[in-house]
């Protein structure tokens, strides 16, 4: 007997409420926040002067925007708070390293250089990790909210508001 008909309404029943864009949440948006906030406990001076390297415009501004943008982008998207709007400038970053770092590199993000008593000794990554960051700002874009979101908790009040205030009309005009 086959495990996958037997699981199905599960999966249904998951995928009705977006409970599986839950984890995805969480683990993008605590990627974005991790490295938002490593650059800002390095100071993003230092991050500036790998912008000035790529020729990046402006990049003490741009540096100081990239790591605020990673760090509090990171906790709305864990929190579920305006992930739609934010979708397109976590994307921005994310196009920018691949194309700007990662992308000379090759596809995979593991390169093996050495193997010794301390340990191995890893290579430069490759663009992978970015292309998975950037499906996964997409599927949460298109996906709409999740369970445990501001988004959902807002989208719910406004459909409220909007369901009630056609009823209290219709009582006021029967009180005239």
């Amino acid at each position: 007997m086959a495990i996958g008909p037997r699981l199905g309404w599960r999966r249904k029943r998951t995928d009705q409420g977006g409970w599986a864009l839950l984890p995805l949440r969480l683990m993008v948006g605590f990627g974005f926040a991790a490295h938002g906030y490593a650059k800002l406990a390095r100071g993003p001076a230092s991050f500036a002067a790998i912008l000035v390297s790529l020729g990046i415009p402006a990049p003490a501004f741009t540096a100081w925007a990239t790591s605020l943008l990673e760090f509090a982008g990171g906790i709305l998207l864990m929190a579920g708070a305006f992930v739609v709007p934010l979708s397109a400038p976590l994307a921005a970053i994310m196009a920018t390293a691949m194309f700007g770092v990662h992308l000379r590199y090759g596809f995979s993000s593991i390169r093996l250089k050495a193997l010794s008593a301390a340990g191995a000794e890893f290579g430069p990554v490759g663009y992978e990790i970015n292309l998975l960051y950037l499906a996964a700002i997409a599927t949460l874009a298109v996906g709409g909210t999740s369970p445990l979101s501001v988004d959902r908790r807002l989208a719910s009040r406004k459909r409220r508001v909007n369901e009630e205030a056609p009823a209290s009309a219709e009582a006021r005009s029967e009180e005239v």
